[in-house]
């Protein structure tokens, strides 16, 4: 309780995360275009939240704009981050950790022990929040990417349900909390 009260308000136009619906998807697509070179075609989206029991996401929202998004499917103890982006306007303000953030709860509330992801071999600012979090590189997956054959660094984080994990996830949280608008 008392955490709450020393919690500085959150203004009603500030940053919030909802799971993600049907109509939030020509946002996310458009944020997805500007953001990598090989993307989603939409419909993958509607199969996503559609049909898919397993996958579960998520939209950040600023001002009432869609401005991030991330997924992630979790079957029995495994999970894996499928999509994490922000809009390039709106980086830098730790959107992309916040959703990060909620991937993990969804992922823990639901019984997973393990999370991984890919990520490109260049894209070095998602590899230091990644492994701020706990993620590790365990191997390269060489020509992963059609569009120009990168490589991607396969990283996981265990442990997700352990109090040490725990721990360092009330740290990071209590972090962005305060630097968060």
């Amino acid at each position: 309780m008392k955490m709450e009260l020393d919690r500085p308000a959150q203004r009603p136009s500030g940053f919030s995360i909802r799971p993600m619906t049907t109509s939030d998807i020509p946002a996310v697509t458009r944020i997805e275009r500007i953001s990598f070179s090989t993307v989603w075609p939409s419909d993958a989206f509607y199969n996503e939240l559609g049909t898919n029991k397993v996958a579960h996401y998520f939209v950040g929202c600023f001002d009432d704009r869609v401005v991030a998004y991330g997924g992630v499917w979790v079957i029995l103890e495994d999970s894996h981050v499928t999509t994490l982006a922000v809009d390039p306007d709106y980086r830098g303000r730790r959107f992309g950790e916040v959703i990060l953030l909620r991937l993990i709860d969804e992922a823990i509330a639901r019984g997973a022990a393990w999370m991984t992801l890919e990520v490109r071999e260049s894209n070095t600012i998602a590899q230091r929040l990644y492994r701020k979090y706990g993620f590790t590189t365990v191997t390269l997956r060489t020509g992963y990417y059609n569009d120009d054959n990168e490589s991607a660094l396969i990283m996981w984080a265990g442990s997700l349900r352990g109090e040490l994990y725990r721990n360092r996830l009330a740290v990071l949280r209590s972090r962005v909390d305060q630097r968060v608008p």
